[in-house]
This record gives structure tokens, C-alpha cells and sequence, in this order.
């Protein structure tokens, strides 16, 4: 618990904002470590978009423990539900990382063609956000920043890269605010 505690004050000094705590209770949730939950952050005076951040994802035995954000420019409970569910894969499924990506099952907002996230690098936060130390574990927390795309995105990554999607991306000037943005490949 005093993990969790930890990892919100890293979130909440990061972002310099207050997290609501908000959970999804349908589905095998029951699966996840119990102290897990999604931290909701409103748009501040230093930020005009929603951030969504897993607590407590990661768990003191994991070989790369992860925790994964999500920015948005609108307040939904789909956020809270695709976190949680990407949690779960995660416990459960296959270890995801750095450069993974994930099959949404459905679109990120209604109407966008974002059905698939990529977990990359915290690039508007760096590394002081990105590396979280904490006594009760022996590794180092990477916060991975969850950016959707679209289904071609993914296959482009899966094909040629992590870094060469990443290059497209910031060749297009992407919003990754966006939900209804084209695809870049």
C-alpha cells in the first residue's frame, strides 16, 4: 500500500495536479492486485488535457515493473475501463514494455480509427517522470506513456520499429490529443 502512496505522490508532483481515484468493476478485475486503481487528473493551469495514470500495475516481483499514462483531451470512463483492461493483459497475459502494442478491441473514442495503443517513452514529461525508485522495490518503475493509433500504426511499428514509427509520427506533426486523427501510414 505504501507503494501505491508513493507512486501517486510521484504522479501528483510530476503533474502538479490532485488525482480522483476511479476504478472499473466489470470484468475479471478481481484478477488484479487489489490495490490497483486508475488516478484521474483534470486539466490544470500547466496542463488542458486529461491525464489518466495506472496505480499500482506493477508489483514488487515483476522483472520490468511498468505503470502506464494516458492523455486525453476530454473527461471519459472509457479511459478508466481501457487502462484497466490493458492492466490486466498485462498481469495476466503477456508482460508488456516499452515499444509494445496493444490491441484496443474498440475504438479509443467513438468514431476514431485509434483502436490500438503504443507504449512509448514519457516524451512530454522525460525522464523525471518516466524512472520511479521506491524502497519497496529493487527496481526502478518505468511510467510509460500509452499513445493511441491505429491499427496500420501498429503493424508499421510491429514491422519496421518502435523508432521508425516514432519518426513518422513526429514527421506528421501528429496531435496526439486527436481522436479522429488519419493514420500517418
Amino acid at each position: 500500500m505504501e507503494f501505491c502512496y508513493q507512486l501517486r505522490l510521484h504522479y501528483e508532483q510530476q503533474w502538479s495536479n490532485n488525482a480522483t481515484v476511479r476504478s472499473w468493476d466489470h470484468g475479471p478485475t478481481g484478477q488484479l492486485p487489489p490495490e490497483f486503481c486508475v488516478l484521474e487528473f483534470p486539466p490544470s493551469q500547466t496542463r488542458s488535457m486529461w491525464t489518466y495514470a495506472t496505480c499500482c500495475m506493477s508489483q514488487a516481483n515483476d522483472k520490468n515493473p511498468i505503470e502506464i499514462h494516458l492523455f486525453s483531451d476530454v473527461q471519459a470512463n472509457a479511459h478508466v475501463e481501457l487502462l484497466t483492461v490493458i492492466a490486466h493483459y498485462h498481469r495476466t497475459g503477456k508482460q508488456l514494455g516499452l515499444g509494445h502494442t496493444v490491441n484496443f478491441g474498440r475504438p479509443w473514442l467513438p468514431g476514431s480509427e485509434c483502436d490500438h495503443g503504443l507504449l512509448s517513452l514519457p516524451y512530454l514529461d522525460g525522464p523525471n517522470l518516466e524512472f520511479f525508485e521506491t524502497p519497496q522495490f529493487t527496481k526502478t518503475v518505468c511510467c510509460l506513456w500509452l499513445v493511441p493509433i491505429t491499427a496500420a500504426e501498429a503493424n508499421y511499428a510491429r514491422c519496421n520499429g518502435l523508432e521508425a514509427l516514432e519518426e513518422k509520427l513526429e514527421e506528421s506533426r501528429f496531435n496526439y490529443l486527436e481522436s479522429q486523427r488519419p493514420s500517418v501510414v
